[in-house]
């Protein structure tokens, strides 16, 4: 079954972010490991991923790259706090769908639940 893969290494925002994304409706698989990630995107069980800044000691702009190897048509959005504009293009540039701001409650949740909504929606519109 496709899915969302919530791949972050803080668990109060990862715990955070699963809860909502699971009031929206979606199938949710958390990780905070990389090679649970990659194990899943290649199995095909992800079709979106929220990915946090840093994962398993390794920063999203060498994560992204990778991810992309293992599936060209995965869809990730980058959660983390605000980052310098020059890393942000650069992670830009390797292919991902958004950058969301990290959130710091449960109410701060409507950037992502939007970028969710989104991303599915062109994942949807790709396939047909």
């Amino acid at each position: 079954m496709s899915g969302l893969m919530i791949a972050e290494q803080d668990p109060g925002c990862r715990t955070m972010m699963a809860e909502l994304m699971s009031e929206e409706g979606y199938s949710v698989t958390v990780t905070d490991s990389a090679a649970d990630a990659f194990s899943g995107i290649l199995k095909r069980n992800a079709q979106v991923v929220l990915l946090g800044s840093q994962f398993d000691d390794l920063a999203a702009t060498e994560l992204i790259p990778l991810l992309k190897q293992c599936n060209r048509n995965l869809t990730i959005i980058l959660v983390s706090d605000e980052e310098s504009q020059p890393v942000i293009r650069k992670i830009r540039a390797e292919g991902i769908f958004y950058h969301a701001l990290k959130p710091a409650k449960p109410e701060d949740g409507d950037e992502i639940r939007q970028a969710v909504k989104c991303a599915f929606e062109n994942v949807s519109h790709s396939v047909q």
